[in-house]
């Protein structure tokens, strides 16, 4: 029996996970359950799993949470960030499932895996913020870091088929989102119920708009670099819209070995959870012989800058990983309430990244801090975006006119 904390529970990925212990109940037990704001779902996966502890994210969503179960709760639920270091460290936790959204995962993750706990990431922002300092973590603790991301969960399992050092470079496969066919001038006027729309899978709204910009790809060729120790050169992504190979290796004879299968994220979310061994899922297969045509294509990096820009903060490396996820948080959120249009995120992050020096990225309160300055330097360049906005009155604010990624933004 496995025991797992699951952080970020009710969302997309826990929710999946949960569905994977369902069909396992005598392989995996939960014993810690950590969400953000959504208490009714997390009161039924509390009287589903009985865990051991559960942290929500605010004291005043714990109160409603505990008055709504049984007598004896109170001493189980914490809230913040506490209470999922809290949840991230239980005793009774084999793996934590690290689950969170955004950079909020990653101090609940160091602090497992500095309690010896197996990690099964799915918070990519974790290895982009501080990749160096997670991984040297893992060796120095002795655990055991497996992806949940399919695309890295596909290049683990192909590099089972060869040895390290004869790897030439890593495929990462992208659908391209729901924009990859519209022309670059026409993403000015797109919604984020538009981008919201991922022609394949189901997702959170943050990991939704990321994929419509492609900086989700960007930032898991970050994700990448650290978690099979290979250079930025050497990891190549292609377009394959039909998202059924999920990513390859390619080795230096020559040999291209890809993982296939459904678009379906409980096949990497089992393979990390019951590694080295695979379970029987009760899920539909893949036929190939019904399958569409695959097609591979490159990348249009001046339609989606998002991702040229993570490949050159990847290079230049330090706190700049950090900035980039920090400002790009920062920017999504302000196009799925309006603020700020489709094309725009990508400008606030490079806008973001071009201010902040690039310093060492030395310690856990160092990546913090470049975390918190970006976010307050994305704010203003959005303030300035919006000031610009309002100056434009009379003219139609999505107008194609305006010039695609050439604003001039001022302190």
């Amino acid at each position: 029996m496995k025991n797992i904390s699951l952080l970020g529970s009710t969302g997309s990925i826990g929710r999946n996970v949960l569905e994977v212990v369902r069909q396992f109940p005598g392989r995996f037990r939960i014993v810690g359950l950590a969400a953000g704001t959504n208490g009714r779902l997390l009161r039924e996966q509390i009287e589903a799993f009985n865990p051991e502890k559960v942290s929500i994210g605010e004291a005043k969503l714990a109160g409603e949470l505990i008055q709504s179960l049984p007598p004896g709760w109170s001493e189980k639920i914490m809230t913040g960030t506490e209470g999922n270091i809290g949840v991230a460290t239980l005793p009774e936790a084999d793996t934590v499932v690290s689950a969170i959204v955004g950079a909020a995962g990653l101090t609940p993750t160091m602090a497992a895996i500095e309690a010896g706990k197996n990690i099964a990431l799915a918070n990519k922002e974790t290895l982009v913020m501080a990749g160096q300092l997670v991984m040297s973590a893992v060796k120095r603790h002795k655990v055991t870091l497996l992806p949940i991301d399919s695309e890295h969960s596909a290049i683990a399992q192909a590099l089972e088929a060869g040895k390290k050092a004869d790897v030439s470079k890593l495929i990462l496969t992208a659908s391209g989102g729901p924009f990859r066919n519209m022309a670059e001038r026409d993403l000015w006027t797109v919604t984020p119920e538009q981008a919201l729309a991922h022609p394949n899978w189901e997702m959170g709204k943050k990991i939704s708009i990321d994929s419509a910009t492609l900086m989700n790809k960007g930032l898991e060729v970050i994700e990448a670099r650290w978690l099979f120790d290979i250079d930025v050169e050497d990891i190549e992504v292609l377009v394959h819209p039909q998202s059924i190979v999920h990513s390859m290796v390619e080795y230096v004879d020559g040999s291209v070995v890809a993982q296939l299968g459904v678009p379906d994220m409980r096949i990497p979310i089992a393979y990390a959870l019951s590694y080295p061994e695979r379970l029987r899922m009760n899920m539909p297969r893949l036929n190939l012989a019904q399958a569409q045509d695959l097609s591979f294509s490159r990348p249009d990096f001046e339609k989606f800058p998002a991702l040229k820009l993570a490949y050159q903060v990847c290079k230049r490396g330090g706190s700049l990983p950090a900035v980039l996820n920090a400002a790009n948080e920062v920017a999504v959120e302000a196009f799925l309430t309006g603020i700020i249009r489709f094309p725009e995120i990508a400008l606030v992050v490079a806008e973001t990244v071009s201010r902040l020096p690039r310093e060492q990225a030395a310690s856990l309160t160092a990546i913090l801090d470049a975390d918190l300055a970006a976010r307050m330097q994305a704010a203003s360049i959005i303030d300035s975006l919006r000031m610009q906005t309002q100056q434009r009155l009379g003219k139609d604010v999505h107008s194609p006119e305006l010039p695609p990624g050439h604003t001039t933004l001022t302190n």
